[in-house]
């Protein structure tokens, strides 16, 4: 009973992950980093709407643009601070030392506040005090946001922070409802101007769960601060040579006015709302406006967090990106003229439209606007991509802020001047539906910038299909669809329009027929036959007609055949007799082929006979193409029938075209009988792509063979290689278990083939199966085997290093052949410098299913190429990028140290006790597994060498080794140090298949039968 509960448990804990889309070893990072930012997000906002409350009840809304203004420094200069912390503190003290910092200016504002009548300069300190609470609260939202942005890159990869980001941004969300609901009850229990310090417990509190968060993972941060001063100065070259130019500037320009203009608006809002604010006041004071504030937050919260959580996604999903980006400036323009008119109307007063207003920016500003972004810039180079962003987010908007704030001050003083002041009310009235009616123009104007973003979209679109930039989880379906219809139509060139085709293929496959079927008839032959083949991977009914119209047209053969299967394949009650006259020898070999094929499907009897009589003739015809072109059609039959006593012929045939088109034949018709003929196809370089085809075409059935292919370690390395990429190019669910299988239990060459294969894998598909199926933690536990075989490796170049004399066996003859021991010894080190770049090749291909595969990759190149400078810049590249338990011991690794100081620095994985020389031997062929075959002989021939005793089990066990150079190095060995075994093992060796060592044997058998034993 206990362990049903104990299952069941764990089944409610998995279902949970599965709906929050997160694996269980990313639980504790990603809810630690929740409560961070909700902590300090809740005592952000609590100071916020404090601040708000005191400064319009104390000096009004119409010193807010001055803040609007200095908002635009301060954030640049906090960035700046921000910036040059990371150069003299390591990252995981930097994001927590920024959060502290925060905190402490709150506990300091609360005795400013109380000084009204104190004033320095003419102003008071209490209005000095309260003006640098609204900026510090402005400064500190974009610090935490970057701050926890950076923390989080720190402690997720890229592919975990896709899972992770969402939740943990929401925590804004959160905050939002939670400090807006208990904001009241908190100003009657502390008041007003105690807020502060309870603001900066809470960001004090969530600074110090920071600390714990980064102390618990230091691993995931770099001990050292960020980039060099060269490094910086090389970036800045780097960057700045890069230049917008043609339609990516023609992007670009729309692209930022996008989001200007999304800042602009948003002021523009705020402003209005908090001047209407200031005159509903009842005459409560600040408290009054916190409290309404606070309600106010806690409600669009709500509605905040459902929307990001249940909706954003969806609906750009469903509705195309562009489609949701007109919303919010579409929804604030219709708005705002219903507040002008029911204002003007007298029916609903400025002040509950501009509430409206707000609450709708608001809403889809932190939701459907922040799910849009990153689409938008997804059409841009990499290269420039962070740059562009970089501008907007870190330049464009907080100009514009301020930029809005002068222009909110000129309309103010012009406003103040056309308009009458008999009615204070009337007027501030009359301005802000000046204010609402400027917000409409703009808005208006912001629904033409999408529009020139989505056509210029559009355009990149193509280029980057065409140069195969685009990743197929990148773009806007809808968007997509339409820029293949447009380039598809106009006069262009096949390769662009080949390319489109295949995106389009790559990204939406069931559906592709709708933008292809209408316009096949005005599309190049070449084009056709792309289409068809496109199409008939899903056909679909819907498409018949367009199909049907085609193949009434004059076509090449090619084309006419995917036509005539497609009509049969959808057609609910084809017409046969239509396909016969398509048997009659003057048609082409292609179309008769295609015809017979379809016909033996779901012809009567005779005329099932009369197709099978044509592929006869077809297979037994002396022209190649005849026979090439029946072959192929015997795959699209259901059955081969009387036809199947032509395959043995046919696989001898003298044609390899014949041979390979029968392999395809033999798979598409699951002939299970002539399955061997398709695994011996993988040992010829003729035949291995076709039998790697057809292989992987059987999917599922494949597996058992080619894992029995796979698992022989009697067959060549090559064949072995082939039958696991096969498993590769099957990828089902099934397929990737194997694979991840023999991932955790393989060594050597059969691991990195299966990592290479796994990373290869289409849509990153190996990557994530291994990540379900093993995690990050299984990862890291490979990574760990591998510096532990590397430490083993070191040891034996470290103990090895000496060997300059004979060991056990003092009467060797002086005289006898052979290399000296040293050469020999040489010989192994050699071998074991190999196995150990083989282990740290490993280690990287390990780490691409972590991290960005570009990264590791330069940090690879980086390190290989051996010059100092490189190899720190390579090293700094891990430092900042990996996050694994033992990071230090695998950076120490690629350090250009020695080999006993990289073995002293893996001592937290392997303890290294130094061995005699032929201990260590004796320990390395303990290893034997995980040994390279060259490797294992060389020890061999090292101990025959120096004579050093070996096991019997080491020697006997090596003696049964496949390759047949390592047994014949365990012969040469047995020679020499048991010449009495050997004699009563010859016998059982005389039909080794390695031809080498069977004439070894016979040469042993002679000379010991010659001489008798010695």
């Amino acid at each position: 009973m206990e362990n049903f509960q104990i299952r069941g448990s764990a089944g409610v804990r998995q279902g949970v992950l599965r709906s929050l889309n997160l694996r269980s070893e990313e639980v504790e990072r990603t809810v630690l980093m929740f409560l961070v930012y909700t902590l300090t997000s809740v005592g952000l906002i609590w100071l916020e709407l404090s601040t708000v409350g005191l400064f319009l009840d104390e000096y009004g809304a119409d010193k807010m643009p001055y803040i609007y203004i200095a908002s635009a420094f301060i954030g640049s200069g906090l960035g700046f601070v921000y910036s040059w912390l990371q150069k003299i503190l390591p990252l995981r003290r930097t994001v927590v030392v920024v959060l502290g910092m925060m905190s402490v200016p709150l506990f300091l504002f609360r005795f400013g506040i109380g000084y009204e009548n104190t004033k320095i300069a003419g102003i008071s300190i209490a209005f000095i005090t309260i003006f640098l609470m609204w900026l510090w609260v402005e400064a500190c939202y974009v610090l935490n946001d970057l701050n926890t942005s950076i923390t989080s890159n720190q402690l997720f990869n890229i592919r975990e922070i896709k899972r992770t980001y969402p939740l943990v941004s929401s925590g804004y969300l959160v905050a939002g409802v939670v400090s807006g609901f208990s904001l009241p009850v908190l100003l009657y229990v502390v008041g007003l101007k105690n807020v502060t310090l309870i603001s900066g417990l809470m960001v004090a509190t969530g600074s110090v769960l920071l600390y714990y968060l980064t102390e618990k993972y230091r691993q995931a941060f770099p001990e050292t601060a960020h980039w060099t001063d060269d490094d910086e100065d090389d970036d800045q070259q780097e960057f700045t040579a890069r230049k917008v130019t043609g339609p990516l500037q023609k992007y670009a320009v729309p692209l930022v006015s996008f989001f200007v203009l999304a800042e602009v608006l948003y002021v523009l809002v705020d402003f209005q709302f908090y001047s209407q604010l200031e005159y509903q006041n009842p005459g409560d004071g600040a408290s009054w406006i916190a409290s309404f504030l606070g309600i106010y937050e806690g409600i669009q919260g709500l509605f905040q967090v459902a929307t990001q959580w249940f909706a954003s996604s969806r609906l750009v999903e469903r509705i195309g990106v562009f489609v949701t980006a007109v919303i919010l400036p579409a929804g604030i323009a219709i708005l705002g003229v219903l507040t002008i008119g029911a204002s003007l109307g007298q029916l609903v007063s400025v002040f509950i439209g501009l509430i409206l207003l707000r609450f709708l920016d608001e809403l889809l500003h932190y939701t459907l606007l922040e799910t849009v972004s990153p689409v938008l810039f997804q059409p841009i180079p990499d290269n420039i991509r962070s740059g562009i962003q970089t501008l907007v987010n870190g330049v464009g908007e907080p100009l514009s802020c301020g930029v809005t704030g002068v222009g909110i001050l000129i309309m103010l003083w012009v406003t103040d001047k056309i308009l009458p002041h008999q009615d204070e009310k009337a007027f501030h009235d009359q301005q802000s539906l000046i204010f609402i009616g400027a917000i409409v123009v703009l808005a208006l104007v912001w629904v033409f910038v999408v529009w020139l973003i989505r056509s210029q979209y559009v355009g990149l679109l193509v280029k980057s299909a065409e140069r195969g930039r685009l990743g197929v989880t990148d773009v806007d379906l809808k968007a997509l669809k339409r820029a293949v219809v447009e380039t598809l139509q106009k006069p262009g060139g096949e390769d662009e329009k080949r390319a489109c085709i295949e995106l389009l293929t790559q990204i939406d496959p069931k559906n592709v027929g709708e933008v292809l079927a209408p316009i096949l008839d005005s599309l190049p032959a070449v084009l056709q036959r792309q289409s068809l083949e496109t199409m008939l991977q899903h056909p679909n009914p819907a498409y018949l007609e367009n199909v049907r119209a085609l193949s009434q047209q004059s076509l090449p053969p090619e084309v006419l055949a995917l036509a005539l299967r497609y009509i049969w394949l959808t057609e609910a009650e084809p017409n046969i007799e239509s396909l016969r006259p398509y048997l009659q020898p003057i048609v082409d070999p292609v179309v008769r082929g295609t015809a017979a094929a379809l016909i033996m499907r779901r012809g009567d009897r005779q005329q099932k006979a009369e197709a099978t009589n044509t592929l006869r003739q077809m297979l037994t015809h002396k022209q190649e193409r005849e026979r090439v072109m029946g072959t192929r059609a015997l795959g699209e039959a259901d059955y081969l029938q009387g036809l199947r006593l032509y395959i043995p012929n046919l696989l001898q045939d003298e044609s390899l075209r014949v041979r390979c088109a029968l392999l395809d034949v033999i798979s598409s018709t699951h002939s299970e009988e002539y399955y061997p003929s398709l695994l011996r196809g993988l040992g010829y370089k003729s035949t291995r792509e076709a039998a790697l085809q057809a292989l992987v075409k059987l999917h599922n059935d494949a597996i058992p063979l080619l894992v029995y292919l796979a698992e022989d370690i009697h067959k060549s390395d090559l064949v072995r290689l082939q039958a696991w990429t096969a498993l590769g190019q099957i990828g089902t669910a099934e397929a990737i278990d194997i694979l991840v299988s023999n991932l955790m239990t393989g060594w050597g060459t059969t691991r990195r083939n299966i990592l290479r294969i796994l990373l290869k894998m289409p849509s990153e598909a190996g990557i994530e199966g291994v990540l379900d199926r093993i995690g990050r933690s299984g990862l890291e536990t490979l990574i760990e085997q591998e510096l532990m075989f590397i430490g083993q490796i070191y040891a034996g170049l470290v103990d090895l290093s000496g060997v300059t004399t004979y060991g056990n066996f003092s009467d060797r003859d002086a005289k006898s052949e052979g290399p000296p021991a040293n050469d020999t010894a040489e010989l192994l080190q050699r071998a074991l410098t190999g196995l150990e770049a083989d282990a740290t090749d490993r280690c990287f291909l390990l780490m691409k299913f972590l991290y960005p595969l570009d990264t590791v990759q330069a940090a690879a190149f980086n390190i290989a190429s051996g010059q100092p400078s490189l190899v720190a810049r390579g090293l700094e590249i891990l430092d900042n990028t990996v996050d694994i338990a033992k990071k230090r011991s695998l950076l120490n690794l690629f350090d250009q140290h020695s080999e006993r100081e990289k073995l002293s620095n893996l001592s937290e994985l392997m303890v290294y006790k130094p061995l005699a020389p032929s201990d260590r031997l004796r320990r390395l062929l303990e290893l034997r597994h995980f040994l390279s075959d060259w490797a294992l002989a060389c020890c061999f021939h090292l101990a025959r060498e120096a004579r050093w005793s070996l096991t019997a089990q080491q020697t006997l066990v090596c003696l049964q080794h496949p390759t047949g150079f390592v047994r014949e190095a365990v012969l040469a060995y047995l020679k020499i140090a048991s010449p009495r075994a050997l004699v009563e093992l010859l016998p059982r060796l005389q039909n080794d298949p390695d031809n080498l060592v069977s004439a070894q044997v016979e040469e042993m058998m002679a000379e010991f039968g010659a001489g008798g034993k010695r």
